[in-house]
């Protein structure tokens, strides 16, 4: 068994502690409406994760900030103390298709940082490194968390771009690392969780890391052993392939984590 994240590369938000060897559960919340969103959340609630993700990209009104906003507080309302994480994905990113541009979209995501509803805000590697440096800078004043992230939809990279893509978060100040690649077969699962236990000797800030689809599926259930911090399951409706309903995840990781 691989040797567990090394203590100090912790993050708090509310109380959780990320990193330090174990793994937080994510849900996402992917309701269009806010019918929708506060019926998925209700259901969520019940399975308390440690953390729970708002993939806004789905959410009908992305377009109106007051009316984001105002769907912000209504979760933090309903989900009380538990972390909420705020993601936007464009298509190009993985997500939903969205009407904002660029400029748009991370104004959005910093205004969305001055409610002080959210804990964590996640955006890509790949934008352009002045929109990237403006959400670390507004984030920090706010007091929010910050996932730089890499999605690949179609295959897993070498080791080397893999541990590019970390040590590429952390040189812009994130707070987490997160790297997410589809598995052509099992060989490239293991280089995932290969990639994921270089790194965490070498990088400085936790990393969340995951292998997509049927392949993949192990890591969202083994994946902390090799020092990924957050792994993400499914309460009500999935948000990526190969996500495993919450009850099942953590059946399984307290298994390992007792025989570990």
């Amino acid at each position: 068994m691989s040797e567990k994240v090394n203590p100090q590369k912790t993050v708090k938000v509310r109380g959780i502690e990320i990193g330090n060897g174990n793994a937080q559960i994510c849900i996402p919340l992917i309701g269009k409406s806010e019918s929708e969103i506060i019926n998925e959340l209700e259901n969520i609630k019940t399975k308390n994760p440690d953390l729970i993700e708002w993939r806004a990209d789905f959410f009908e009104n992305l377009d109106d900030k007051e009316k984001v906003i105002e769907m912000l507080s209504i979760i933090r309302s309903l989900v009380e103390t538990t972390p909420i994480l705020f993601t936007i994905r464009s298509t190009k990113e993985g997500g939903n298709s969205i009407s904002l541009s660029e400029e748009d979209k991370i104004q959005l995501i910093a205004n969305v940082c001055a409610t002080n509803n959210v804990d964590i805000i996640d955006y890509e590697l790949i934008n352009d490194k002045k929109d990237i440096e403006y959400l670390r800078e507004a984030s920090t004043k706010y007091g929010v968390r910050l996932i730089l992230s890499f999605h690949n939809f179609e295959l897993t990279p070498a080791h080397s771009v893999l541990m590019d893509k970390f040590i590429a978060a952390e040189s812009f100040g994130a707070d987490l690392a997160k790297v997410a690649v589809m598995p052509q077969n099992m060989d490239d699962v293991l280089l995932l969780l290969q990639a994921t236990q270089d790194a965490t000797q070498r990088i400085n800030i936790p990393l969340v890391t995951i292998s997509m689809g049927k392949y993949g599926a192990v890591t969202r259930m083994f994946g902390f052993v090799f020092g990924s911090t957050i792994t993400f399951g499914v309460g009500q409706s999935s948000s990526a392939p190969g996500q495993i309903p919450i009850e099942e995840l953590r059946s399984v990781m307290e298994i390992v984590k007792k025989s570990s």
